[in-house]
């Protein structure tokens, strides 16, 4: 038998899949997005953008971004019921509307 991968991205296999009409090169659009302190974002991870990723743990949940933090942003948001900052790239963010 083999080791279990114990990487970052380890049992992401469908998590961190693109459908198939998002697939090929990242509109630049997203990583040119900007927020505002107190703006509501969603963690929506891009798989093809390995910089500034958060973890697998945070990929869905909503939170509120209290800062930056060079050209990321910090999104404090809820992991069950403890509070938890993340630090993601804004190709890893959507806003809500």
């Amino acid at each position: 038998m083999t080791k279990m991968s114990k990487g970052p991205r380890a049992g992401t296999r469908f998590k961190l899949q693109r459908k198939p009409r998002d697939r090929g090169l990242t509109k630049i659009t997203l990583s040119l997005q900007t927020f505002e302190k107190g703006e509501r974002a969603v963690v929506k991870i891009d798989p093809s953008i390995h910089k500034g990723m958060p973890n697998k743990r945070f990929h869905g949940l909503t939170g509120i971004v209290v800062g930056t933090q060079g050209d990321c942003y910090i999104v404090q948001l809820k992991d069950g019921n403890k509070p938890k900052k993340v630090v993601a790239r804004p190709e890893h963010l959507r806003k809500v509307v």
